[in-house]
């Protein structure tokens, strides 16, 4: 970033640097995920749903905290790109405080209730008591995640995507090879099962916490240190609140409502379905890694810009970010048609569970690209210029005032069949569609939010 007017391939040079290893790391997370469902497969149908299920949870808070850190980047990659690394840090310990507060509630809650946590998803006992077995496991996770995830959305706002990566890339291998030990049974370890994977989990979150802590200490320019709790700055935590707030909101009704859809499939459609979008859902992640890494970079590219004051160059990295949006949705899909056959070919599902699934991933080859355009432009573009409070309002009325009712209603009243549920489920990503678009051509979403004299006086 020198600050000087770019050309189209210096836009796509820059949102590919960037965009890369969010991808892989994005990749890897998936992987994970893969190798659970993998793994459990050899112990059972029902292990791949109760872990399918307790990790809604995983799912909401990971939603709370992706808000936070998209908080961080809003206001922090600006600031970076007007050169305020005091603002940086001060933002950084904002989130920090809100994260330790969410994350220690989920924790409390996986350590103490997990049986009641299960029940809002399924009134099947062994469900209940495989799951119940894995929070309690994973509830460690919890509280090291709510420090990792902001710092390395700290390191990514200041474009230091490579380092996330790294952490990431040494958690996640070691997730997988503790996930085969513990599931398994291997070198003398106790045989867990879904526990296993939780166990696997928390292990891994806590090395990779090490790995941050190792990593802040080296760095000359974002720490993670406990005095970053206490930074006090009016302006700024005013700021982040306007804009942290909305986009966490969102992301936690976005995230609330997608849980919904495990409840109305749990309750209503039966646990045939429950296996199978277990499989969807993993394609899905799959087939959204490279669209949401283009939009991940691009929201931070965007913020650099938009902070020196380039409005001009932002709007046409903007154009240039729609153009890879459209273009990776589309291999997305291809992604998942052709992996279809290998999935349907390996999944130890029943013969009518096998029959859902070839229909899911047929529905998810084209879901990915109403996927693509919201969340680029939702959480990339028009958060990159300090605008939370559209998507929230889009997506609240979106998912709550027209998909969760309208599953509701196809399963519960009119019974519909189960795949034409899943069906009307999703289609939340094209309604809003004429909304969104319009709301980026309109460009009201582009503004620099950085201020003067933050710290010339007590704030």
């Amino acid at each position: 970033m020198n600050g000087k007017p770019f050309g189209k391939r210096e836009q796509y040079r820059q949102l590919m640097h960037l965009a890369v290893p969010i991808v892989l790391q994005n990749l890897l997370s998936a992987a994970v995920n893969s190798a659970d469902v993998v793994m459990l497969n050899f112990v059972g149908q029902a292990h791949i749903s109760a872990v399918s299920l307790a990790t809604q949870y995983a799912s909401v808070l990971f939603m709370i905290l992706y808000g936070l850190g998209t908080g961080v980047t809003m206001l922090a990659a600006q600031y970076f790109g007007k050169k305020e690394m005091r603002a940086v840090e001060a933002v950084e310990g904002i989130a920090l405080r809100f994260s330790l507060i969410a994350a220690s509630a989920f924790a409390l809650a996986a350590l103490c209730a997990p049986r009641a946590m299960m029940r809002v998803f399924t009134p099947d006992a062994e469900l209940i008591e495989i799951g119940a077995g894995y929070l309690r496991y994973v509830s460690v996770a919890y509280l090291c995640w709510g420090v990792i995830e902001v710092y390395l959305a700290t390191l990514r706002s200041i474009g230091r995507v490579a380092v996330c990566t790294a952490l990431n890339t040494a958690a996640f291998a070691l997730n997988i090879l503790l996930n085969a030990v513990f599931i398994f049974g291997l070198f003398g370890a106790p045989k867990l099962g879904a526990a296993g994977v939780a166990l696997a989990t928390s292990i891994s979150r806590v090395v990779e916490l090490v790995l941050v802590m190792i990593v802040s200490r080296r760095s000359k320019d974002v720490k993670l240190k406990p005095s970053l709790l206490l930074v006090r700055n009016r302006l700024l935590f005013r700021d982040f609140l306007r804009m942290a707030m909305p986009a966490m909101a969102n992301d936690v009704s976005w995230g609330l409502a997608f849980s919904m859809y495990s409840v109305i499939i749990g309750q209503f459609l039966g646990t045939d379905v429950v296996a199978a979008n277990s499989f969807a859902g993993l394609m899905r992640n799959l087939g959204t890694v490279l669209c949401f890494g283009v939009a991940s970079a691009g929201g931070i590219l965007l913020g650099q810009i938009i902070g020196e004051g380039r409005m001009q160059d932002a709007d046409n990295t903007a154009k240039s970010l729609m153009k890879l949006t459209v273009l990776s949705g589309a291999i997305g899909g291809v992604v998942i048609l052709a992996v279809m056959p290998l999935v349907l070919r390996f999944a130890d599902l029943t013969a009518t569970g096998k029959g859902y699934l070839k229909i899911m991933l047929l529905i998810q080859s084209y879901y990915v690209m109403g996927a693509a355009v919201n969340t680029t432009l939702i959480a990339g573009v028009f958060r990159a210029g300090g605008d939370s409070r559209f998507g929230f309002i889009c997506d609240t009325i979106d998912m709550w005032c027209y998909a969760v009712p309208l599953g509701f209603l196809a399963a519960a009243v009119l019974k519909l069949p189960p795949m034409w549920v899943y069906f009307l489920l999703c289609t939340d990503e094209f309604v809003k569609w004429p909304w969104v678009i319009g709301h980026y051509r309109s460009k009201k979403w582009l503004k620099n939010v950085t201020r003067e004299g933050l710290f010339d006086e007590a704030r």
